[in-house]
């Protein structure tokens, strides 16, 4: 079997990782990939958005499966380029992406169906936002429409601080074209946790549960990022919690998608708010999280591969998935001055202590390899990961293993799981 891979990032590091695994394939590709995937894939130098060199490329090679990470490629239709070629494909097709897509059509998707979630109010036009904040309740969050890397929410304390936001989100466009539309949200109090899902159309199978920092800095503090580091599972996320998402949140959304004509065949992510009148969706993404993948991925007992040809199929309902039952804590290590400015092309050090040990891994976000070095080439660089008999076990292994590693102006978040000290 020959599988291609798209998608640069530690999530795509860390679904080669459990690909490589499977028996039958003989061969990965991915595109474009980075200096970490290279030691498992063939990399080649084909973005992500470059949809028919993708299909060519991917027909040329005869290539069993491909496996969508990222999520413009999903929202922008590669799968269905890819499946009119005939390529089987994990991941949804364009309009059941939007469900990560558009975050206004995920909040009236949820308030058709009753699926629990925040108050909302969507506007094109800044100046009706505007009229609108002024009468709603403080804080309050606003969020771009579109896709935005992760960073397209602004928590506004004030009314001044939620007016600049407008002007930030649709006026500057800080965020492009996923500014274009503004969704104002009730904010919500409560534990964050973060629940991956596979779908195969009509059935979903939950994984276990995980924990994102999204602040660049400790505390909680600074920009939103794509992800400084998570936990998994949360011990936040109890069995009353499953029990009522399992009810009124899983299954309603995939029953949703498939009355709207917009059948669901992927990853569903569900980011949940666990507030004091109970959970309440967040968030939807299409895809695997990142860097939540890193975290869930190294826990699962099943072969990857075949659960992602069984929801392809439409026959998950015959899968048992499994997790250990241990703990897994990454950090990310990140470039000086991420997520605003920051350096490429510094070398990195000490990689090779992560060969041989089964509870650790270093998953690569942005590296290169440059002149027979491998350099930093992100924002977020590398992933460390440790899995431990619990979380407080796997956070001190992850911190441990952060220092193995090194290059200039490397940053990190000193306190990724600390909340676990709270549960």
């Amino acid at each position: 079997m020959k599988v291609l891979i798209v998608g640069s990032g530690g999530r795509e590091h860390a679904i080669a990782s459990r690909v490589v695994l499977n028996k039958d394939v003989e061969k990965i590709y991915c595109a474009p990939g980075n200096a970490g995937i290279a030691a498992l894939a063939e990399c080649v130098d084909i973005k992500a958005m470059e949809f028919e060199k993708i299909r060519d490329f991917a027909v040329s090679k005869e290539v069993d499966l491909v496996i969508i990470g990222m999520d413009d490629p999903l929202v922008g239709g590669l799968t269905d380029i890819l499946e009119e070629a005939g390529l089987r494909v994990f991941g949804p097709r364009k309009n059941a992406a939007i469900l990560e897509g558009s975050k206004a059509f995920s909040k009236d998707l949820m308030k058709k169906y009753n699926i629990p979630t925040a108050s909302y109010e969507t506007f094109d036009d800044p100046s009706a936002a505007v009229e609108y904040l002024k009468t709603a309740p403080m804080p309050t969050v606003l969020k771009a429409d579109g896709l935005a890397l992760g960073k397209g929410v602004l928590i506004c304390q004030t009314l001044e601080e939620a007016i600049e936001g407008v002007k930030t989100i649709m006026e500057d466009k800080a965020f492009g074209d996923a500014g274009n539309r503004l969704v104002v949200e009730e904010f919500m109090v409560g534990r964050e946790v973060s629940v991956l899902s596979f779908v195969d159309g009509k059935t979903i199978k939950t994984m276990t549960s995980a924990q994102d920092h999204k602040r660049a800095g400790d505390g909680d503090t600074g920009l939103n990022t794509g992800g400084m580091g998570t936990f998994s599972p949360s011990p936040f996320y109890t069995e009353e919690v499953d029990e009522f998402c399992k009810k009124y949140i899983y299954q309603a959304t995939v029953d949703a998608m498939a009355k709207e004509g917009r059948p669901f065949k992927g990853i569903i992510f569900f980011g949940l708010m666990l507030t004091k009148n109970g959970p309440r969706v967040l968030e939807y993404n299409a895809r695997f999280g990142d860097p939540e993948a890193q975290v869930v991925l190294p826990r699962m007992e099943n072969d990857l591969v075949e659960v992602m040809q069984a929801c392809i199929d439409g026959r998950l309902d015959t899968v048992d998935l499994k997790f250990s039952d241990n703990a897994a804590v990454c950090v990310v290590l990140a470039s000086g001055g991420y997520p605003v400015s920051y350096r490429k092309g510094y070398k990195i050090s000490g990689l090779d202590s992560f060969e041989g040990k089964n509870d650790y891994f270093c998953f690569h976000a942005g590296t290169a390899q440059k002149d027979g070095d491998i350099v930093t080439s992100g924002g977020r660089v590398l992933g460390i990961t440790a899995l431990g008999d619990d979380l407080k076990n796997a956070r001190a292994k992850a911190y441990e293993a952060c220092k193995w590693v090194e290059f200039t102006d490397m940053y990190k978040r000193n306190d990724i799981g600390k909340a676990i000290d709270e549960a």
